[in-house]
């Protein structure tokens, strides 16, 4: 079972997403001076006493107005309603009640979840509970002051909403993988997220930077549980301004930190651009497990040789990511959108894996046998004494040799494809790490005079 859900409602800039972060602890929905910066629905955890939920963040209700997202964000609201144990309905103190809240109003009292009135910005509690009295009109019962951006009044608030949430027992860990789903704007992240879901999760519409939120989505397939991130799409640094869309760009860079893999989004319209490359690049710097998935595959005029010269187009582009999977999908059709899940387990698991010190130096006595390490002009050849496995997500070997300096470019690369052709590591980036050591310190076993380089 699922932790309970409380969904935070009101009319645009009310200060909804300020008191989703006040109750999650956390800096995490997007807060700006601009109504309508939240669209999707976004999920984040939260606890009271000893009472644990998901605080979810909805889009501005605005009714009567059928003009660019407004119907769409209407829909999240209600699929957001419909799953909730409460609702937190925030009105504005500092303005009093007006038409658009009375509708809200209206609305929320035919709705069967139970709705808490949370009057925000009375940042004086003196003031405050003058300004909530003007809301007794709105008949949702006791409207609470408080302050979202100050915390005042969210306390006796909270009182009142555990009232609603049943007890959860301790959550027992889960098996869960974390994938990120991100790409330059309009190349339809969020439609693969609902062709996942297969529902209406994100909104998607043609207007580029439809996502702003990292929107957060659980599934379950075969007994193995994901969760999806949808992030806002990455443009170029330079075409980003302050405010709205530099937020959202800074939640899809967290997004790949704290995910296991990554789906780099590729449109098959426009190929392999710059911008697709950074990402890449971006991915590889966070340590990420990684595949490419080249959407709108079903757009596409094809032949026999189509796919064979698509993909050499992908290697020359993304020649630094040749260890990551590639799979061509339509996100509007649903055309081998399952099999990217079967893609995200095998670099999962290879993300996480762990190698034997004594298959680590098998491999490296193969490596070494074929191809020696270089030698200096001085006449000094490098050594590699041996390697171990430090950490994984991602792999990272230490390789302790007598002079890192020793070993060019070309040999540190040959020798991850050794370990890439014996060991496999599919879908993950492995890092080496080449440490500088004294052989009468190999020779004791220390490991204290390494030096990293």
């Amino acid at each position: 079972m699922g932790l309970p859900i409380v969904a935070i409602i009101g009319r645009p800039n009310v200060g909804k997403s300020t008191l989703v972060n006040r109750l999650a602890g956390e800096q995490t929905a997007i807060v700006h001076d601009e109504p309508g910066v939240t669209r999707d629905r976004t999920y984040l955890p939260a606890y009271w006493n000893d009472r644990e939920y998901l605080v979810v963040d909805t889009g501005g209700l605005v009714f009567n107005d059928d003009t660019e997202f407004l119907p769409l964000i209407r829909q999240q609201a209600l699929a957001a309603l419909a799953e909730a144990s409460a609702a937190i309905f925030v009105v504005n103190g500092q303005t009093g009640p007006n038409s658009a809240d009375e509708e809200i109003a209206e609305w929320l009292r035919q709705q069967p979840v139970p709705v808490l009135l949370a009057v925000n910005k009375c940042e004086s509690p003196e003031q405050g509970i003058i300004q909530a009295a003007e809301f007794w009109e709105l008949g949702l019962g006791e409207p609470y002051p408080i302050s979202a951006i100050h915390g005042n009044g969210t306390g006796e608030l909270l009182d009142e909403l555990i009232k609603y949430i049943p007890p959860v027992s301790e959550v027992p860990e889960t098996n869960e993988i974390k994938v990120a789903i991100v790409g330059r704007p309009n190349v339809g992240k969020s439609s693969l997220l609902n062709a996942f879901v297969g529902a209406e999760r994100a909104i998607v519409s043609p207007i580029s930077g439809t996502t702003r939120d990292a929107i957060d989505t659980t599934i379950e397939r075969d007994g193995q549980q994901y969760r999806l991130i949808d992030t806002a799409g990455i443009r170029k640094k330079k075409s980003i301004e302050y405010g709205t869309e530099f937020f959202s760009i800074n939640r899809a860079f967290k997004a790949i930190r704290r995910a296991d893999v990554v789906l780099l989004v590729i449109d098959a319209l426009d190929g392999v651009t710059e911008q697709d490359q950074k990402l890449a690049g971006r991915i590889i710097e966070e340590g990420r497990a990684c595949i490419v998935v080249v959407n709108k595959w079903d757009a596409i005029e094809k032949d026999s040789h189509t796919i064979y010269e698509y993909e050499r187009n992908l290697q020359e582009r993304l020649h630094f990511t040749d260890w990551a999977s590639t799979i061509f999908v339509s996100a509007l059709t649903g055309q081998r959108v399952e099999k990217i899940l079967e893609l995200v387990v095998e670099a999962a698991t290879e993300h996480k894996r762990r190698v034997s010190t004594s298959v680590i130096n098998e491999v490296l006595e193969e490596a070494v046998r074929w191809h020696s390490p270089p030698t200096s002009r001085g006449g000094r050849q490098g050594k590699i004494y041996y390697g171990t496995q430090v950490t994984t997500q991602p792999p990272t070997i230490a390789l302790f040799v007598n002079d890192a300096k020793r070993f060019n470019d070309n040999y540190r690369r040959y020798i991850e494809r050794q370990f890439r052709q014996q060991l496999g590591f599919k879908g993950t980036p492995i890092r080496l790490f080449w440490r500088s050591k004294k052989i009468r310190d190999v020779e004791s076993g220390s490991v204290n005079r390494a030096t990293r380089v």
